[in-house]
């Protein structure tokens, strides 16, 4: 995980870190990657939207470097740690990572983050890009958790001693902005609450570890016109209905998500298999073509939507030899589909459309600094009534990367 998970290779590398004056640790990737889209211009979710007349291009699509620090007390300890992390490609510079983490040293269980991290929500927004498989997100992740990160606080719950009975147990609990790194800055006095609690790799049977855990997020935004939509059904027909009460505005939009995940790795004398699952829910309020969390206050229409997605990643590894295979859906309106989604009649926009995708990947591990990906997203949209939508887009995705690491 970027911050959370510290059983991944950050976490791997904290003995080196941890060591009395010996508190500075200097890390980074780079993924350079050529892609091919079907159609020029195609929208997409595998990295930022071709332009109108690209169909293929080269592109940096990460290159992060990353300083961690941490403090120990005279037990050697660690009592304080601070990261930050930047991402610099053709498009800019822009931060990932800025906090500080402050851990309790009496009880050894308790810690408290503050900054700009990871929100602590499901497995895979915190599974670090440089550890995932897959090139990209799930297109579900990417819109409902956009930049992943945010602003705020965080209590985790992690027994550090080893003879703990909890040393398996972890909770995080938040509060945050809400917009995240999608926005300059915080546009109303709501909050987020999220919080994700679960169980570390635990030893099942011989050669079979799990791990497993429940997320929750509770937000809003600030209404700030008089049009609000919501879905009604009447004589057998689903559409948007609009409340226009003058007395909407300034109220609180609502943003709740259920999330549920689990991880399985089952060790083979030669090989290992991974599989894992993740399923979210809930009530997202956005605008009329996206259901991303507007990044600035906006005084368009917002339309209420119930939602859910999931992903499921089957992981095979011989040696430095990986296959890859990763389904995933995001229904941002369960309550219609088909050709039911009409503008017209419904008021339905591109932003009700859901979406199935297929990947299939194939990975080499050259050595523990270069990694060799080749991925290709093979990606369904329902068929509707709308304009653009009335048939499959063409839209599926070839990448190829590379990734040095140090």
């Amino acid at each position: 995980m970027d911050m959370v998970d510290t059983t991944k290779e950050m976490g791997k590398d904290m003995l080196g870190l941890y060591q009395k004056f010996n508190y500075l640790r200097i890390s980074g990737y780079m993924q350079p990657q050529f892609q091919v889209i079907s159609e020029k211009g195609a929208p997409t979710y595998a990295g930022p939207s071709f332009p109108e007349k690209v169909d293929n291009r080269f592109t940096l699509r990460r290159g992060r470097i990353r300083f961690d620090y941490a403090r120990f007390n005279q037990h050697d300890e660690v009592s304080f740690q601070f990261a930050f992390q930047f991402d610099g490609t053709e498009r800019g510079v822009n931060i990932r990572d800025f906090w500080g983490r402050v851990f309790e040293n009496k009880w050894h269980i308790f810690s408290f983050t503050s900054g700009m991290f990871a929100r602590p929500f499901g497995y895979e927004v915190n599974l670090s890009s440089s550890d995932r498989e897959s090139p990209e997100r799930g297109r579900m992740s990417q819109i409902l958790m956009k930049t992943e990160r945010d602003l705020g606080v965080m209590m985790t719950i992690e027994p550090r001693n080893r003879n703990n009975r909890l040393k398996w147990l972890k909770i995080d609990a938040g509060v945050f902005n809400g917009q995240g790194l999608s926005g300059p800055s915080e546009y109303d006095s709501y909050k987020d609450f999220i919080a994700r609690a679960g169980f570390k790799p635990l030893k099942i049977a011989t050669g079979i570890r799990m791990s497993a855990a429940v997320s929750y997020l509770n937000g809003g935004l600030q209404q700030n016109s008089r049009y609000l939509y919501n879905m009604v059904e009447k004589n057998g027909l689903s559409y948007f209905e609009a409340d226009s009460n003058a007395a909407n505005i300034g109220n609180k939009a609502p943003r709740k998500y259920y999330g549920a995940d689990m991880q399985w790795t089952f060790t083979h004398p030669k090989s290992k298999t991974i599989l894992r699952a993740e399923y979210w829910r809930g009530t997202q309020t956005a605008q009329a073509n996206t259901t991303e969390t507007p990044g600035t206050l906006t005084a368009d229409p917002l339309y209420i939507r119930k939602f859910d997605g999931a992903y499921f990643y089957l992981l095979h590894a011989i040696g430095k030899h990986q296959l890859a295979v990763k389904y995933d859906w995001y229904d941002p309106n369960t309550r219609v589909s088909g050709k039911e989604i009409q503008k017209l009649t419904g008021n339905f926009h591109v932003a009700d459309v859901r979406h199935d995708t297929w990947g299939f990947g194939y990975l080499h591990y050259l050595n523990d600094n270069l990694k060799f990906v080749l991925w290709y997203d093979l990606v369904r949209n329902e068929t509707t009534a709308l304009d653009g939508y009335t048939s499959d887009k063409k839209d599926n995705v070839l990448t190829a990367r590379l990734q040095y690491r140090f």
